[in-house]
């Protein structure tokens, strides 16, 4: 599937990167931004960043699970990273006033 229009990066890529980043250290944090450099890319519009960060956590559980580390610690630190991306980057207006417009 396609996530980033702009760069032209499937999901199956960035699920690679993110694996190969956390192959080299499974503890390091991993953003968006991160993902994209060891792409050779970088962000342009993005609108991707959301569904990248979904993807990274979805990919962090899984290879966690895999390496059969200690579950308990692991899983409530993303449940609530997961929480707080909903609580804080819900906001459907990003920011702007209800009468603002683009152009």
């Amino acid at each position: 599937m396609l996530i980033c229009h702009c760069n032209i990066i499937q999901e199956k890529e960035i699920e690679a990167a993110i694996i190969a980043l956390l192959d080299a250290d499974p503890w390091q944090l991993i953003v968006p931004a991160k993902v994209y450099h060891s792409l050779g890319r970088r962000g342009r519009c993005c609108g991707c960043f959301p569904n990248v960060v979904e993807i990274i956590i979805r990919v962090t559980e899984e290879y966690h699970r895999r390496s059969r580390i200690d579950g308990d610690e692991i899983f409530p630190f993303l449940d609530r990273v997961r929480g707080l991306r909903g609580h804080y980057g819900s906001r459907k207006h990003e920011g702007r006033n209800p009468d603002h417009r683009a152009a």
